[in-house]
């Protein structure tokens, strides 16, 4: 049976599939990335992690595989296929498509894990149908991806769609990226666990009890959950002026709230939309399975140009 490989690598953990032609998963599986043992500890976990997708796809389908995704956190350039930068993994400029594609013997595709998860969502999940889509998951900080007609747009330099660092309060608190201010200082789920921590006390509670108190009406989650969400709809509305989607994709560990996040995230949009058309705001569909989804997909297209691609004659 026709297949490709599908592999999603994070910080904490890596998800794979075997993908089928017509988008069924074959196969899953999960492992530890080990991060603690070191960058060429993970590397070669991924490497060996491959090749026992491809082993397990020779036998379980009877054919080997015909082209394998990976999608992967930090930089990446695509074009080259090289893991440019990933602080989480310790990486600087790993050839990963070069390396993959020694080991298993097949053509690779290297995509950056939100384009990614925002491709499968775009594709497969809640923005299906939408010729423009913003996908923008909420986790420990908040990225993009850009939908542009069944693809995602990675910019001159694949730092498209990094709404996470726009500024939404000028002069505010210091990011990491040296700016002061950014939407994920404020509008992440980290950052909301570090307010609702010190307002409640608890150096232990985490954006979903803050979700939770909100629910059962606390004054003060209310507020911690308020400027949250006043900061996310500013930085929303500067990215939906500049690129008009028509359906704006929230995920990530904040979206899990539901219309605790929801109703009063589209409302506060909405209050400040002036000329702009407003998009759809839904949540995401595919959960954490996004990002090994949309490698599938990108090993899928990649299936699709090679054999697309027409003959030069000599």
């Amino acid at each position: 049976m026709r297949h490709v490989i599908a592999l999603d690598v994070g910080g904490t953990g890596m998800k794979a599939a075997l993908v089928g032609d017509d988008g069924a998963l074959l196969h899953r599986a999960r492992r530890a990335t080990g991060r603690a043992r070191g960058p060429e500890a993970v590397l070669a976990d991924i490497l060996d992690f491959a090749a026992e997708l491809h082993a397990h796809g020779v036998e379980q389908c009877g054919e080997s595989a015909g082209a394998a995704g990976i999608a992967v956190p930090g930089i990446v350039d695509e074009h080259t296929g090289t893991a440019v930068y990933a602080a989480n993994l310790g990486w600087r400029d790993v050839p990963l498509r070069a390396l993959l594609t020694d080991r298993l013997g097949m053509p690779v595709a290297l995509g950056h894990d939100v384009r990614t998860g925002g491709l499968a969502e775009g594709r497969i999940g809640a923005g299906r149908g939408a010729d423009r889509f913003l996908f923008v998951p909420l986790g420990t900080g908040i990225a993009g991806a850009i939908g542009i007609d069944g693809r995602v747009e990675a910019g001159a330099h694949g730092f498209a769609g990094e709404i996470g660092h726009i500024v939404v309060r000028p002069g505010g608190a210091p990011c990491p990226c040296g700016q002061r201010g950014c939407l994920e200082r404020y509008a992440s789920a980290s950052a909301v666990s570090e307010a609702w921590a010190a307002a409640c006390g608890d150096p232990d509670a985490d954006a979903a009890d803050c979700a939770r108190a909100v629910a059962s009406g606390d004054p003060d989650a209310v507020r911690v959950w308020r400027e949250a969400v006043d900061a996310l709809a500013d930085g929303l509305v500067t990215a939906l002026t500049l690129l008009d989607p028509r359906t704006l994709i929230i995920g990530g560990g904040l979206a899990e709230a539901g219309e605790v996040l929801f109703q009063p995230l589209r409302d506060a949009v909405r209050r400040r939309v002036t000329f702009q058309k407003l998009p759809a705001i839904v949540p995401a569909a595919l959960g954490d399975t996004a990002g090994c989804l949309g490698a599938g997909l990108l090993a899928q297209d990649l299936l699709t140009a090679t054999s697309t691609t027409p003959e030069v004659s000599t």
